[in-house]
């Protein structure tokens, strides 16, 4: 069976897109080039009229693709880095967002604000290594953070066909990975739906993106002291309650570990939900970014700031009253 590698799952889906619907077209810096290895190519098989290379003025074309999904288009823009989905968060959250709302459903605002490659890229420092998820669900914006190719590309090509605006966030950590995966079986994944990626009894652990990979990993180490299911929600927004509700029904304990700031955080609102929702058997926690956390430079620095294995190790083990091992 052929590997299917992350980015090469975004690209395919692109691809498959601007195939299938002649209103997708592509707008950011550089895309022509493929800078991100995301576009590349895709000029020459759709024209320069759908690959749009724009000038360096993000608050410019993200407006420009509000305009073009009005009037029928279905534009995608690449941003090369996270950071800057602040700059255009106006013309996302307070524009795009709103027209259907504000029109009764008689607007429509199909635009997909595609970042491949968010989060920390090994010493990019404090200006691009953001994680801005949370801050797009929290206003209601439709949200994805995909954690394997597969999913990257079906959650793609349904944020594609979406009718409301998508905020598709890809982890930087996720780029290299790959996935035995038969193409003929690729196909959109549904937004809001969150998949069980190892069952288990004893504690669920929410995972996001390519902490996934990492929750796997734990629960594996764990197998001799604990069961461990993994949820991957996919989807931040709309979140998966009902498949969280099942999965701690079946557990009735949980840890959430969540790529962003711990203050009014992803993982703050599930724990907290969780609590007031769903029986539990121990109080939750959960394992992110500091308060306030800005990404240093410095490699130690940067590492240390971002959740990893043994936090969530720690997190497990103290859920379910286990004691803790030291290294």
């Amino acid at each position: 069976m052929p590997k299917l590698s992350y980015l090469g799952a975004l690209s395919k889906a692109l691809n498959d897109e601007l195939a299938r619907d002649p209103s997708v077209c592509v707008f950011g810096e550089d895309v022509r080039v493929g800078v991100a290895n995301i576009t590349k190519g895709l000029v020459e098989q759709f024209g320069p009229q759908r690959i749009v290379d724009m000038p360096l003025s993000e608050q410019a074309f993200t407006s420009f693709a509000t305009g073009a999904a009005l009037v029928g288009q279905r534009p995608v823009i690449e941003f090369q880095i996270p950071s800057l989905l602040f700059l255009v968060f106006e013309q996302i959250a307070n524009q795009a967002h709103k027209f259907s709302l504000m029109t009764g459903g008689q607007a429509k605002v199909p635009v997909t604000y595609l970042v491949p490659g968010s989060g920390s890229r090994v010493g990019w420092a404090g200006q691009h290594s953001d994680q801005p998820y949370g801050l797009f669900a929290h206003v209601g914006l439709k949200t994805v953070v995909p954690s394997t190719p597969s999913d990257a590309y079906g959650l793609l090509v349904s944020a594609i066909r979406d009718d409301d605006p998508v905020v598709v966030l890809t982890p930087a950590a996720s780029s290299t990975d790959r996935e035995d995966v038969d193409p003929a079986e690729l196909g959109p994944v549904p937004l809001g739906v969150g998949r069980v990626v190892r069952p288990g009894s004893d504690i669920t652990v929410v995972a996001v993106g390519h902490l996934v990979q990492e929750a796997v990993a734990v629960a594996d180490e764990l197998a001799s002291e604990v069961s461990v299911e993994v949820f991957d929600p996919r989807t931040v927004y709309p979140f998966d309650w009902a498949g969280l509700a099942a999965s701690v029904g079946r557990t009735g304990r949980l840890v959430v570990i969540d790529d962003t700031n711990r203050f009014c955080g992803f993982a703050a609102e599930i724990v907290s939900t969780a609590a007031e929702e769903l029986t539990l058997t121990a109080p939750p926690r959960r394992v992110t970014r500091p308060d306030g956390t800005v990404l240093p430079f410095a490699l130690e620095l940067d590492r240390a700031a971002q959740p990893h294995r043994d936090q969530l190790m720690d997190a497990v083990r103290g859920v379910c009253g286990l004691a803790r091992k030291d290294p």
